[in-house]
């Protein structure tokens, strides 16, 4: 079994997505998991590459939201698209960074992307409200792996 198949149990998984729906109900954003075994760059550099690659800058508002994490590299980012950066101030996702790493330096990888996930979801509501007449799920909900 691959790593990242290890790293999150079928349920962890299903507590993840059903957290990127909760968040999604408070903002506009769209988030989305990625995880991969490992890679040679910085995980800022490579999530910034999984983000153009999963075509998280086709949001019509762009204010896609991605956390990456690669296993064996113990690395883990989070990165928001243009229309986010335009508009939250330059350390908006420290605390959530914070609280997801603080979480994995514990072992608890879901309870840090759920924690992770939600926080985004509530912070994004401000600049990024749901509107419920006209809102659509732009990017799919579930885990991607590399």
């Amino acid at each position: 079994m691959h790593k990242t198949e290890k790293f999150l149990s079928k349920d962890d998984e299903q507590s993840i997505v059903a957290a990127i729906k909760e968040a999604e109900t408070n903002t506009s954003g769209e988030i989305r998991v990625h995880i991969e075994n490992h890679t040679e760059k910085p995980p800022i550099e490579r999530a910034q590459e999984v983000f153009q690659f999963l075509e998280m800058e086709q949001t019509a508002a762009r204010n896609g939201v991605l956390f990456y994490v690669g296993v064996s590299d113990k690395a883990f980012a989070i990165i928001g698209d243009e229309g986010i950066d335009k508009v939250v101030e330059d350390d908006f996702w420290e605390c959530t960074k914070d609280e997801v790493i603080s979480k994995f330096k514990e072992g608890k990888f879901k309870e840090g992307l759920v924690n992770g996930i939600l926080r985004a979801g509530e912070r994004l509501k401000k600049y990024f409200p749901y509107d419920e007449e006209g809102d659509i799920n732009e990017l799919p909900d579930t885990i991607s792996r590399g």
